[in-house]
């Protein structure tokens, strides 16, 4: 199994869209959490199974919410650098990917 780190700012990214889908509606964000949870035990398990994006960018949908889970695997370590909203601007999830 691969080691998993989630960096500061997907931590943020995460939060972010949890606080907005439970404005929306008690529970939802907790919906969100386990749709969340389940897609990073995925990557966890297997995390060449999802399609490369950019360079060595990986992205996993999660199911039910318009959200992808980018990440870059290092050897045996899985780095998730965003959570992002399908309809985010890439040059968010690039500029990302050249910090790490």
């Amino acid at each position: 199994m691969f080691r998993l780190l989630i960096s500061d700012e997907s931590r943020l990214d995460i939060l972010e869209a949890y606080s907005w889908y439970e404005s929306r509606r008690p529970g939802l964000g907790n919906d969100f959490e386990l749709c969340l949870e389940a897609g990073l035990n995925q990557i966890e398990r297997n995390p060449l199974l999802f399609q490369k994006r950019y360079r060595q960018l990986h992205i996993h949908f999660i199911d039910r919410f318009p959200y992808g889970i980018h990440y870059l695997i290092d050897n045996d370590t899985v780095k998730v650098i965003g959570v992002f909203h399908t309809s985010m601007n890439p040059k968010r999830w690039i500029i990302r990917t050249k910090s790490k």
